[in-house]
Parts: structure tokens; C-alpha cells; sequence
């Protein structure tokens, strides 16, 4: 039989271990996820066909299910070796994600059949892939960027930061919390959402989007980023070290129906 007060230290132990899994649980069931369909059109009827299906049927489906703030996103008219639609959803638990597709695909309206039912001849797209994300703790739901400019103006610039290690992955995403994050806020980046790759063709990976009312607000953005003393200080650090292998940048311009 244990001594009363290794008995006492063992109770304790357990019980601390129970409350940080309850934690744990509880924290993994309200974390927010972001869904990223990505439609690669091989031409313009394609691309008119997949709009419509956005903007008539998809969109408005959604609106009535309660999911706000999605946004459609083309890549620019000068990128034409793949042309891209972006479609970005939240979702609020992983519950609400599962069998999203599926429901949505149940209910299509007249609005929507020529995209479904459309002939293997003419397909809507040539191929689909979709990247789900979690977002990060410290920036848990998406943002609605506040920008003057027209939708036809606007720059939205989507970053993915691939590392060579999940345990490099999660020091990239400790370095965004510890104060890159903070740091765009500051500098009026007009941040989208920040999410660490849970379920796509490329991991560990980060990916996030900021907002900008022109090219030239993205580049002088950029810039007083660069020079900045935060940034230097952060970058500078032995810990982030070599925490990044590869990056991509994607600058895309909204729909016009896109609630972004």
C-alpha cells in the first residue's frame, strides 16, 4: 500500500492529467476550421459554367445554411497556364465540416443541375482539390479585410510556407503567434485568416491571406514590412531558424458575388 502522501501526489497527478485532456478535448472540438476548393479550368466556358454554379446556387445555398463570409477568388486574367477559383469556407467545428459537401450536393436547385449533370464531354472543370486547415489559436476566425478600393482593383495575396519537418511546421506556426501575426495587424495587412494544413497535397504547411487595395498597397506594404524592427528582431532569432523550405505566393482578385 502507498504512503499517504505519495498516494496523496498520485491523485493529484492524475487529476491534472484529466483536466489538461478535458482541456485538450474541449479546445479540439470549438477550433475553427477553413475548407479551400480550388476548380483548375482548362478554358473560359469552364470558368462561366463554374461561376454560375457559384453565384446562383452555391453561394445563396450556403447563405441560407448560416455560413457567412465566404469567399470566391480567381487568379489574375495574366496567369493563364492555370486558371484557378479559389472557394474559402469557415467552419466553426469539424462536425459542422464532415458532411458539408455531401448535404449541400443532396439539395441542388434547378439553378445548379447544368454544373452537375453536366456531360463527361464537357466537364465544369478539369480537376478539383480541396486543402483543409485549422485555424491558429490566436487568430481563430477569419476577418473581413477593410478595403476602399472596387472588388476589380483589389489584391488578395495567398502565402503557403512549407517546412521540411512537422516539428519545424509547428516552430513556423509558434513564430506567427509569438508576434508575426501581431506584427501584420500593425502594419494594416488586412489579414484573412492564418491556418496550418491538416489535409492537402503539400505538408506540414501554413497557409494565410492578407488584402490589399492595389498591387502597388501590396508592395508598399511589403516593403515597410521588410524594414521593420519587429521583424528583423523576430526573424533574427536562433530559434525560428530554417523553419521554412519552400513558399508560395498566389495573388488572386475576388469574384464579384464573393463576400469577400
Amino acid at each position: 500500500m502507498l504512503p499517504k502522501r505519495k498516494l496523496i501526489r498520485r491523485i493529484g497527478l492524475m487529476l491534472l492529467f484529466a483536466l489538461i485532456y478535458i482541456t485538450q478535448q474541449a479546445q479540439a472540438a470549438n477550433r475553427n476550421y477553413y475548407q479551400i476548393k480550388i476548380y483548375h479550368l482548362k478554358n473560359k466556358a469552364q470558368e462561366q459554367l463554374v461561376d454560375s454554379y457559384l453565384k446562383d446556387f452555391y453561394l445563396p445555398k450556403l447563405h441560407t445554411m448560416g455560413i457567412k463570409n465566404i469567399g470566391v477568388f480567381k487568379t489574375l486574367e495574366t496567369d493563364t497556364a492555370d486558371r484557378r477559383i479559389y472557394v474559402f469556407i469557415h467552419f466553426a467545428t469539424w462536425k459542422k465540416m464532415e458532411y458539408f459537401d455531401e448535404n449541400v450536393s443532396r439539395d441542388v436547385a434547378k439553378t445548379g443541375r447544368e454544373y452537375v449533370d453536366a456531360n463527361y464531354k464537357t466537364p465544369p472543370y478539369s480537376r478539383m482539390e480541396t486543402i483543409i486547415l485549422n485555424a491558429f489559436m490566436t487568430r481563430p476566425v477569419p476577418a473581413l479585410p477593410k478595403l476602399t478600393a472596387n472588388k476589380t482593383d483589389r489584391i488578395y495575396e495567398l502565402r503557403s510556407y512549407e517546412s521540411v519537418t512537422e516539428q519545424y511546421h509547428r516552430n513556423k506556426v509558434s513564430m506567427f503567434n509569438s508576434g508575426e501575426t501581431d506584427l501584420f495587424d500593425r502594419l494594416g495587412f488586412n489579414s484573412v485568416f492564418y491556418g496550418s494544413v491538416v489535409a492537402g497535397c503539400r505538408m506540414p504547411n501554413l497557409m494565410y491571406m492578407t488584402a490589399f487595395n492595389s498591387k502597388e498597397d501590396r508592395d508598399k506594404h511589403w516593403a515597410a514590412f521588410s524594414s521593420d524592427t519587429q521583424w528583423k528582431t523576430l526573424s533574427g532569432m536562433p530559434e525560428y531558424q530554417n523553419n521554412v523550405s519552400k513558399s508560395d505566393v498566389i495573388f488572386l482578385q475576388p469574384a464579384e458575388y464573393s463576400d469577400f
